[in-house]
């Protein structure tokens, strides 16, 4: 019995010295006797790697039909666009849809989709006075009016008896009514004044008087034109807060 008395001192006398010295140098102190090591601190070599940054969802910044180099044109500021799309260039058939993107940058359809016309001889990118093409791009749309009073626009509205249209169209229907409601694209126009504004920065010859407008059941000049029923319902959700924005054309070079 003492000699077992005497190898626990010892054994006990080790220990003791091993965790001052531990103390002294900040070595870690060595495992215990047949026993297995402490869990890894700061001291282990592994290296310390961050969580990978989570992907961004494949919609963000996306918007339906609308490729990279035509969403490069989009205002900086812009969450609200009417996507006007033809099935070619030389269709004269559309549809159209407004998208809102909303704080996650995500674009939802909010209106749509809608059968529009565009313009008999379809679209170009290079569009002159007489034409009768409706203008490729992405183009502002900040300025309302038509004969009717303002059904509820959150664009500054004129109403003035001038928007009176007579005539036929192209397929012998009445023009009558057209320019009940109209909204201006900015295509060489002056912004922030009337639809009925004549006035061409990019000369006359550029033709202008691009507009959305009622549908008289055939293709326009160059315009876009809606159902009667759309026009009122497309005056109430646009918002010059939004800067909102119409994409036109053939679906092949929007998607560009």
């Amino acid at each position: 019995m003492p000699v077992r008395k005497a190898a626990v001192r010892a054994l006990t006398t080790t220990l003791c010295a091993a965790l001052l010295l531990a103390a002294c140098t900040g070595a870690p102190p060595p495992p215990p006797a047949g026993g297995a090591a402490g869990p890894p601190g700061d001291h282990d070599s592994v290296p310390h790697r961050p969580p990978a940054p989570r992907p961004e969802p494949a919609w963000v910044d996306r918007l339906p039909g609308v490729g990279p180099s035509t969403r490069a044109a989009f205002p900086a500021g812009t969450t609200q666009a009417l996507v006007v799309l033809g099935a070619t260039t030389t269709t004269n058939e559309a549809e159209a849809v407004l998208y809102e993107r909303d704080p996650s940058r995500r674009w939802n359809r909010v209106a749509g989709p809608w059968p529009a016309h565009n313009a008999l001889r379809g679209w170009t990118d290079e569009h002159v006075a007489g034409d009768l093409r409706s203008p490729i791009g992405v183009f502002r749309i900040g300025d309302a009016g038509g004969r009717l009073p303002d059904p509820g626009s959150l664009l500054p509205y004129d109403q003035d008896e001038e928007f009176a249209l007579q005539g036929a169209g192209f397929a012998g229907e009445p023009l009558e009514g057209s320019f009940d409601y109209v909204i201006a694209i900015d295509y060489n126009r002056i912004p922030g004044t009337s639809p009925l504004n004549k006035k061409r920065p990019l000369g006359a010859a550029k033709g202008g008087g691009v507009w959305i407008h009622v549908d008289h059941g055939g293709p326009t000049q160059a315009c876009v034109s809606l159902a009667r029923e759309v026009m009122p319902e497309l005056l109430r959700a646009l918002d010059p807060m939004k800067e909102p924005v119409i994409v036109m054309g053939p679906a092949a070079d929007i998607a560009r």
